[in-house]
């Protein structure tokens, strides 16, 4: 599930919180941390964190009733960067949003996130509405799976470097690849991971 960069922040402010005095803060320490007006704020960001799946508050409007839900294995957030094309190259719209993924799918290095649009990478299991791992990086190797900027805009394919051109192809029979040429393009990352939520 999603969290928008405050319910990250305060998420992991709880957690931290609870981390270093093993009990959580009350909503006082909440409301002046975050500079909150009124206890409204708190319990709004609370209970999107609660409807969320990511605490739990057995007694409405008790100090230190909050409780961490544990997703099983360690997590790390990600920040969601925004939407890339599996198809027709699309601007990659910057999203202030993150989302939690298992920390075993990333090694060393910076990631990122992306929603997918489209239906050019489906014979490689990647659908629309997929959300894809990245790991950021400007090289690739022939075969992996990019996130290419091509022309100012986002697009994720195959990658190939043939004597004169690179060619980002699609995994999918019905759709052609993008040919193009060095000073034409520029990888953002290559492919490490795939999440998916089913309805």
């Amino acid at each position: 599930m999603n969290l928008t960069e405050k319910q990250q922040m305060v998420y992991l402010y709880l957690r931290d919180y609870i981390e270093a005095r093993g009990m959580p803060p009350t909503y006082d320490e909440i409301r002046r941390h975050f500079g909150f007006k009124s206890f409204q704020s708190v319990q709004k960001h609370l209970a999107q964190l609660e409807r969320k799946g990511y605490i739990r508050i057995p007694e409405r409007n008790r100090s230190r009733m909050i409780t961490l839900v544990e997703h099983g294995g360690s997590t790390v957030l990600l920040r969601l960067a925004g939407v890339v094309a599996a198809g027709t190259p699309i601007e990659s719209i910057e999203q202030m949003e993150s989302i939690e993924v298992p920390k075993e799918m990333l090694g060393s290095g910076d990631y990122f996130a992306l929603r997918v649009r489209g239906d050019s990478m489906v014979d490689e299991g990647i659908m629309d509405g997929d959300t894809i791992v990245v790991r950021r990086q400007s090289t690739a190797l022939n075969g992996q799976t990019v996130v290419a900027l091509v022309d100012g805009e986002a697009t994720i394919k195959k990658f190939y470097r043939m004597k004169d051109r690179v060619e980002l192809r699609p995994a999918n029979v019905n759709m052609s690849p993008i040919v193009v040429h060095d000073g034409q393009f520029s990888i953002q990352g290559v492919v490490v991971g795939l999440l998916r939520r089913y309805r």
